[in-house]
C-alpha cells in the first residue's frame, strides 16, 4: 500500500504524518521559525518530511496544510496571517515538491483538520460534517457525501460568520466576526488572563469572570453553529482546537444556544462532540487530502 505525507505549517510548529492508507504510521513536529522567512521555512518543512518518511521508504504523495488563504491552481500562497514574511504570490506547492521528489497538493489546515476528523476521528462513520476549530482563530470546514466541500475554493470560513453586527472590527473587513470574539486572545482578555489556558485553568476553579467568559464564547460559536445547522442539517458537528480543551465550560453554553437558535433542524439528532485527534490532525488531513488529490 502507498505511503503518504502529511504536513501541517503553523505559525509556532510544523507537524507531519505519515500515513500507510489510513493507518498512521509516524508522527513529528519542529519549530516554524516563521521569521526566518519563506525559503527557510520551506526548507525545513522538506527536511521534517524527508526525515518522518526516511524510514519507511518512498512516498507516494504529499499534503501541506496552510494556516490561511492560497492559490489552489498556481501553488502560491496567499493571506497567511499567522506567519511572518512576505507569502502573498510566493510558490509553495512546486518547490516543496522538488524538495520532497513527488507533487504537494496544499490545503487549509482546517479544512485538513476536518478530513482527518471524517474519516478517523469524532466524524467517523458520517457522511455529511461541519467542524470547527477554536485556537489563535477561529476556522472551519463541511464535508458533504463523505468528501471536504470546498465550493469555489475555500468553504468552510465560518469564523467569519457575523455573530455581533456591530461588533469589534475584523481583519477581513467586517465588523463583529466569530474569530473576534471567540479565539483564544479574546476569552484571555475577557477572562482577564494571560492566555486561554490560564482562563480555562481560573474557570475549572471556580473563577466567575473566567466561567462567563467561556460560556460567552460557547454562546456565539454555538450562533454561528446553529446557522450552519439549518443550512446543511449535518450528521454530526466536531469542535476541535486548542480552546476546545476547556470541555463542557464551552461546549454546555454552545450545544444551548445551538438548541435555542436552529429551531427548524433536528439538533437532537444532531451530536456535537469534541475532536479526537488533537494537534496532529491538520497533518493527518494533508495527508488524506495528498493520497486522494493524486492523478
Amino acid at each position: 500500500m502507498s505511503l503518504h505525507l502529511g504536513l501541517d505549517l503553523g505559525g509556532t510548529n510544523v507537524k507531519c504524518a505519515l500515513l500507510e492508507g489510513e493507518h498512521v504510521l509516524a508522527q513529528a513536529s519542529a519549530p516554524t521559525h516563521s521569521a526566518s522567512g519563506p525559503e527557510d521555512v520551506l526548507a525545513r518543512v522538506a527536511e521534517l518530511g524527508r526525515t518522518t518518511a526516511a524510514p519507511f521508504g518512498a512516498v507516494a504523495s504529499a499534503g501541506l496544510g496552510l494556516p490561511g488563504h492560497f492559490d489552489p491552481v498556481a501553488g502560491t500562497g496567499g493571506l497567511l496571517p499567522n506567519l511572518e514574511g512576505d507569502w502573498l504570490g510566493r510558490p509553495i506547492a512546486a518547490p516543496l515538491g522538488d524538495a520532497l521528489g513527488v507533487p504537494v497538493a496544499l490545503v487549509n489546515d482546517v479544512r485538513a483538520m476536518t478530513l482527518a476528523e471524517l474519516r478517523l476521528g469524532a466524524g467517523r462513520g458520517a457522511e455529511d460534517l461541519v467542524c470547527v476549530a477554536l485556537g489563535t482563530g477561529v476556522g472551519g470546514g463541511v464535508a458533504i457525501g463523505g468528501r471536504l466541500h470546498l465550493g469555489l475554493g475555500h468553504a468552510g470560513e465560518i469564523g467569519h460568520t457575523t455573530v455581533l453586527p456591530d461588533g469589534p472590527r475584523c481583519g477581513c473587513g467586517n465588523r463583529g466576526c466569530l474569530d473576534r470574539v471567540a479565539a483564544a486572545s479574546a476569552i484571555a482578555a475577557a477572562a482577564g488572563r494571560d492566555s486561554v489556558e490560564d482562563a480555562v485553568r481560573a474557570a475549572e476553579g471556580g473563577d466567575t469572570r473566567a466561567i462567563d467568559a467561556l460560556a460567552e464564547a460557547g454562546r456565539h460559536v454555538g450562533l454561528a453553529l446553529a446557522g450552519a445547522i439549518v443550512l446543511l442539517w449535518p450528521q454530526r458537528v466536531v469542535v476541535g482546537g486548542g480552546v476546545a480543551a476547556a470541555g463542557e465550560l464551552l461546549l454546555g453554553p454552545l450545544r444551548e444556544e445551538v438548541r435555542r437558535r436552529a429551531q427548524v433542524a433536528p439538533v437532537a439528532a444532531i451530536p456535537i462532540v469534541p475532536a479526537q485527534l488533537g494537534a496532529g490532525a491538520g497533518a493527518i488531513g494533508a495527508a488524506l487530502w495528498s493520497a486522494q488529490s493524486e492523478p
